[in-house]
């Protein structure tokens, strides 16, 4: 506990809102300076809440800060413990810890939820609520006590006692089963089509895939083998899926278009009847009428009586008549010699 710390300790009796900040000092592991901060961090804009001129009360300013001190306080930790490591790796890590996944994760298990206000409809389904909370959160300590406090928090109440940096780093994201676990769950069709199939200047195959979701193009992606590449690509939507609502309002205008097609009724209904055969060119059909409950049949000439030009089901018998070899045998000679 540092100076200002145990000050602030010293003040909780005297201090309006002490319960809220005796709260806050559970979840961030200090007590708030200005409380006010932290207040606004905690509140979503379905809460309804205003100020004295009217205006709406919400975090998403302090959202947006929070999120620009994450993706610095969290690049400086990850740049310092993996000293050897390329850009990628660093890159892929401080966004596997920044998640709106993680962050969600990490709110709920330090109670950060609880103390959101908020309609408790709105609660139950926004699933980004609670990431969202904690960038706001980070944001308000930014405000109320500077850029080292928010280094402190991330490394030594997040990143030391709540996330193993290390298991967080080397574990591997499937991007395609996240995307198709989305489609699924949203019933929209994807597809991943092949770009490309070439060489690099050293003969390794080198393969690009597009992600199509409902005929509209989502994101790209390059690789070495085709899984490598339609990870890529799976990767590439769900940041436009995250980032870009137009993005995701374009796929289910084209579910709706979709769908709405497939439910139209055919109007008119096929005709079960068979058209009467047509005459040669140049001659007539010998044919015999036969009236048949009130409607005229016709047969061709040298048809027998009763026959018909549906297929013959006749020969199709669950219990066959046996027939000897010779008998198959005379059958198969007389069918060779029958003009």
């Amino acid at each position: 506990m540092n100076l200002r710390d145990i000050i602030e300790r010293l003040r909780l009796p005297f201090r309006d809102d002490k319960e809220l900040r005796r709260q806050l000092r559970q979840v961030i592991g200090f007590y708030p300076n200005n409380i006010s901060h932290y207040k606004l961090a905690l509140t979503h804009k379905s809460s309804g809440q205003r100020n004295d001129k009217g205006r709406p009360l919400h975090n998403e300013r302090l959202e947006f800060l929070g999120d620009a001190m994450l993706d610095a306080t969290v690049g400086h930790i990850v740049f310092e413990h993996f000293e050897r490591k390329p850009e990628g790796f660093l890159t892929n890590t401080r966004s596997k810890l920044v998640s709106r996944d993680s962050l969600g994760k990490l709110a709920k298990e330090m109670g950060l939820t609880e103390l959101i206000q908020s309609n408790g409809q709105q609660r139950s389904h926004n699933s980004y609520m609670a990431g969202n909370a904690f960038e706001a959160i980070v944001g308000a300590i930014y405000l109320d006590q500077g850029y080292d406090a928010v280094m402190r928090f991330m490394k030594k109440r997040i990143l030391a006692q709540m996330v193993n940096i290390d298991k967080v780093a080397y574990k591997e994201v499937n991007f395609k089963s996240k995307l198709l676990e989305w489609t699924q769950k949203n019933r929209v069709k994807m597809e991943f089509q092949i770009l490309k199939q070439t060489t690099d200047e050293k003969g390794s195959p080198v393969f690009g895939y597009v992600v199509m979701i409902e005929g509209v193009e989502g994101g790209k992606g390059q690789g070495f083998s085709k899984k490598e590449a339609q990870q890529e690509a799976s990767k590439n939507t769900l940041q436009r899926l995250r980032r870009e609502p137009q993005f995701i309002d374009a796929i289910f205008q084209a579910k709706s278009n979709r769908t709405k097609m497939e439910e139209e009724p055919v109007s008119v209904a096929p005709s079960l009847e068979q058209a009467p055969p047509s005459p040669p060119e140049g001659g007539t059909i010998d044919e015999t009428s036969k009236t048949s409950r009130g409607k005229t049949i016709v047969v061709p000439s040298g048809a027998e009586e009763g026959a018909s030009d549906e297929f013959d089901l006749s020969d199709i018998t669950h219990n066959p008549v046996e027939k000897s070899r010779e008998d198959i045998i005379a059958a198969a000679e007389a069918a060779a010699y029958t003009s």
